[in-house]
């Protein structure tokens, strides 16, 4: 079994194409998380430029902007619709004033709902969604980051925003990259050889199934050094806390069940077609599945996290990646149904050799 581990890992680490699709991660993951290294303490002399309205739907630390306060949405949320109403539905300010007035007491769903059956007015929610988050001043941005950095440590959302993108482009990589794993051993005259070797079952299939993963799991490892010593390089000077112990647990919670998912597919597939190929298609066809989103019960369309899932995805702001609701569920399915898959895959190896 470790042999053939070994033999796999050292194919791929020999071969020159690993070595591009490993730098196209890194440089595509770095374009992504190189804005959040500029977070830091503002002075009163520096200043953000942005050409972005004073509310918007989302909006980055960085780029100036902080949540607006529960107790000033639902304000800028009637200023809204007051101007809607009589630029759009030209109401006068007095029929827009009754109509805002109107819904006082009723929360943000049923005004909603109000809106459509007494005005025919649809969208107004869109107009809530828009006033999430607002321009801050120095102090307002400073005093949001020392609130959340009180909560966690800066890694803590660094790593969470990783496991992201580095799960993200991973997941293209291993598809790509494993799909060689089984290619030589089920062409026919290989294929006929193993099977009259004395290599158990399940010896052969843990064997192919370890090398693939240990190529996951040393890029993977590289990444979360790369990445830990550029959150330290550029952060310096901030105060930031920065853990490296942040980046391996977000890899291993979000990103390598997924890895042992896709080698298993590949497995599956291997040894049912006798070719690793159709399997690509199929698990393209899942990352577009596990990237697309959903509503929730309320009707917000929003990424939830989907089952069989084989990326996790991070929806919101820097400072408000919260993990979507059945992702350690997922998770731990996918290890299990990886589990069942090689028990399978041993079992057609061996009847394949009788």
């Amino acid at each position: 079994m470790l042999p053939i581990a070994k033999r796999a890992i050292k194919n791929y680490l020999k071969h020159p194409l690993f070595w591009i699709g490993f730098a196209i991660v890194i440089l595509g993951v770095y374009q992504q998380l190189s804005p959040c290294l500029t977070i830091r303490y503002l002075s009163p002399e520096d200043q953000i430029q942005n050409n972005y309205p004073q509310t918007v739907h989302s909006a980055e630390l960085y780029e100036g902007y902080i949540p607006t306060p529960e107790s000033e949405r639902r304000g800028l949320w009637e200023q809204s619709m007051r101007e809607s109403l009589i630029s759009d539905y030209k109401m006068s300010a007095a029929e827009a004033d009754t109509a805002v007035n109107s819904v006082k007491k009723l929360n943000i769903a049923d005004a909603c709902v109000y809106f459509e059956d007494h005005y025919n007015y649809f969208g107004a929610d869109y107009f809530y969604d828009m006033t999430a988050y607002q321009k801050g001043t120095n102090d307002e941005l400073n005093a949001y980051l020392t609130e959340m950095l009180e909560d966690h440590p800066f890694s803590y959302y660094f790593s969470r925003r990783f496991a992201d993108f580095a799960g993200l482009f991973m997941g293209f990589f291993a598809t790509i990259l494993l799909s060689v794993l089984f290619l030589q051993d089920t062409r026919k005259h290989t294929y006929e050889l193993l099977h009259t070797k004395p290599v158990r079952a399940g010896n052969y299939v843990l064997g192919k199934v370890l090398g693939g993963f240990g190529v996951c799991l040393i890029t993977l490892g590289i990444l979360c050094l790369v990445f830990w010593i550029l959150c330290l390089a550029g952060t310096k000077g901030n105060g930031f806390e920065i853990r490296l112990l942040d980046f391996i647990v977000a890899a291993f919670l979000y990103i390598l069940p997924n890895m042992l998912a896709i080698i298993c597919i590949y497995a599956l597939i291997s040894l049912l077609f006798k070719n690793p190929l159709p399997a690509a298609p199929i698990l393209f066809l899942l990352i577009v599945y596990s990237n697309m989103g959903s509503r929730n019960a309320e009707g917000r369309f929003g990424y939830y996290g989907r089952a069989m899932a084989i990326m996790v995805r991070f929806p919101g702001t820097f400072f408000d990646t919260a993990q979507p609701p059945m992702v350690l569920f997922n998770q731990t399915f996918l290890i299990a149904a990886s589990a069942c898959i090689l028990l399978l895959c041993a079992a057609l190896w061996k009847r394949r050799r009788i």
